[in-house]
């Protein structure tokens, strides 16, 4: 794995350098914006570890110009405490955000999973590749991890992907957000759950005709969400 790290903080940067190698990642670092894209552009890294108060450019710009022509993984690593810095974080296309002060060893499991999520995984229908839903207007090939919609190509973040992989696997089925946050995250949330439904608004609004009244990707009052298609060769 080959991991961007920009962090303006040396000690910080430092021991995250120093575990990461020790897991055998290769690891690129800056502590300024605009070379954080320079380098991206260059070297197009597996994985990005983002802090928002970096020099030259915000964390926020550097995740949007990024986001803009890559779905590259990106964990936001911040002081900023407050939920709704979280939840500004997600919109702007993050796939995980951590919070200052932190472990080494939970940046790296969260690096693991959101890694894992960004892999070659497959839902429950092992042997489908290409599944097809609503009569050919919605398609999901999951081993070329493209979504198309009404024939127009989808761009999905990783988590978004893989959150769409999990609804899609058993359509029908409400899975609470606390099931969504351990299948696509890897832990379960800690809170009210906002950050899945975050990801389940960015996600409405890449595959929905209508976000705001959506087909496919159904609320459950109270308890999660689910996928409301059944698959077209199970409809016949």
């Amino acid at each position: 794995m080959h991991i961007l790290v920009v962090e303006d903080e040396p000690k910080i940067r430092d021991v995250l350098i120093a575990y990461f190698q020790k897991e055998g990642w290769e690891v690129d670092y800056t502590s300024d914006g605009h070379e954080a894209i320079r380098k991206f552009d260059y070297h197009q890294h597996d994985i990005i570890i983002l802090d928002l108060m970096i020099e030259g450019m915000s964390g926020e710009d550097v995740c949007r110009l990024i986001r803009e022509k890559s779905n590259v993984p990106i964990i936001m690593l911040t002081s900023k405490s407050r939920e709704i810095d979280t939840i500004n974080g997600l919109n702007l296309g993050a796939d995980d955000y951590i919070v200052k002060p932190f472990r080494a060893k939970e940046v790296i499991a969260r690096i693991q999973a959101v890694y894992r999520r960004a892999g070659t995984a497959k839902p429950g229908v092992e042997e489908e590749h290409v599944i097809s839903f609503n009569k050919g207007h919605f398609i999901v090939d999951m081993e070329a991890r493209e979504v198309l919609v009404d024939g127009h190509y989808v761009s999905l973040t990783a988590t978004e992907f893989k959150l769409l992989s999990v609804l899609i696997s058993r359509p029908g089925k409400v899975f609470t957000r606390n099931d969504l946050s351990y299948k696509v995250q890897g832990y379960r949330f800690q809170g009210d759950g906002r950050t899945i439904d975050t990801h389940i608004k960015n996600l409405r609004k890449k595959i929905e005709p209508d976000h705001s009244s959506p087909t496919y990707v159904l609320t459950a009052v109270g308890t999660g969400y689910k996928f409301s298609f059944l698959p077209d060769e199970a409809k016949e």
